[in-house]
Order: C-alpha cells, then structure tokens, then sequence
C-alpha cells in the first residue's frame, strides 16, 4: 500500500467533502487515515502457508474441536464502513492433524482484514482451515453487525446479519451438524 498516495487522496476527499484540511484537528488525519487503511487492510498483503507457519500438530483424536466468540473486524466491500461480530468454528480432525488455537483466530483476521462481503469471509475461512489439516469436515458461523446497515440507508440499529459454511462430515452428517449448533449455543456457564 502506498501510503503517501492515500493521505494525498484523504486530503483531496477532505477538499471535496466541504472540510478544510490545514484545521486544527485534521492537520493529522490524512496521515492517521492512510495507517489506519493499513492496517485494516493487512490481509491482502499476507498468506495462509506463512500464517500458519507449521503450527500444525498431531494429537489423536477424532472428536469435534470448537472455538467460539472469536471476535472480527472487517470493513463492507460496497461501502468501506466496518462490520463487527463474532465467528465460532468447529472441526473434526483427520489423521490426528490439529491447529495450533491461535492461527485459527489469525486465519479470521487475514481474511477479516481486507474489503469483504461477510458471505465470502465465512467461506474463505472454511476452506482456509479446510486446506491446512484436511479435517474430516468443518463448520464456521459468523454473526456480526454491519454499520452500513445501522449508520446510513434503512438505519436498523439491531439488526445481525448470520453466515454459515459448513463443509466434509460437517455437510453431510446431520447429527454432526446439530451437534455443532449445540455446542456453540451453550451458555459461558461461569466462565
């Protein structure tokens, strides 16, 4: 990202808008603007192989592993205002082959990370995890709130929007599915 270029565009859309860049408390904001984009756009500048960085492991077992509440943050394709939510995954691990936990929420962020739709980000991260340890099957929900839904347009400030990928045993098996669904709707009990 090129961003010199960014802050010269901020401070023309700035001009255009009706705002006077050289006030007070915009001298900064071009610049401020252009690391911000940076850094929420950061997914296009990495990839899944380095990501992950061989944090695959081995353990036996065939049962389901669940990571829910894993908080997101992207920005709408259609028009740049941030949607917010949260994403819960569950696998069923193939030949003992693991995820270390942590990559599983920097999958979410690379993909988060860059203009989506939030149908797409679901998919990409299905199939990212899907790719990496070639589980029997997965499944990924992501419920979030897109303020260019709350903040311009219809303004519906409690609406949430809910996406699901589910792929392998996760498709095909409905009793692994259900039992997917209820394992992410149990209640935090204390936690």
């Amino acid at each position: 990202m090129n961003k010199a270029r960014v802050e010269e565009l901020v401070r023309e859309l700035l001009l255009e808008i009706g705002e006077d860049p050289e006030r007070e408390g915009l001298q900064g904001t071009p610049r401020r603007v252009a690391e911000s984009y940076s850094f929420l756009t950061k997914g296009y500048s990495q990839n899944l192989d380095q990501l992950v960085n061989g944090a695959i492991f081995t353990q036996e077992s065939d049962n389901m592993v669940i990571l829910r509440d894993i908080e997101l943050y992207s920005l709408c394709e259609h028009h740049m205002l941030p949607f917010l939510g949260r994403c819960n995954i569950g696998y069923i691990p193939k030949n003992g082959r693991i995820l270390g936990v942590s990559k599983i929420a920097r999958i979410i962020d690379m993909y988060a990370r860059r203009l989506q739709v939030q149908e797409r980000l679901t998919l990409q991260v299905a199939n990212a995890i899907m790719h990496t340890i070639e589980p029997e099957g997965v499944g990924v929900i992501i419920e979030a709130r897109h303020l260019c839904m709350m903040m311009r347009g219809v303004e519906k400030q409690n609406s949430m929007m809910t996406t699901s990928s589910v792929l392998g045993s996760f498709h095909n098996s409905t009793a692994t599915r259900n039992e997917f669904l209820s394992l992410i709707n149990r209640s935090h009990g204390g936690m």
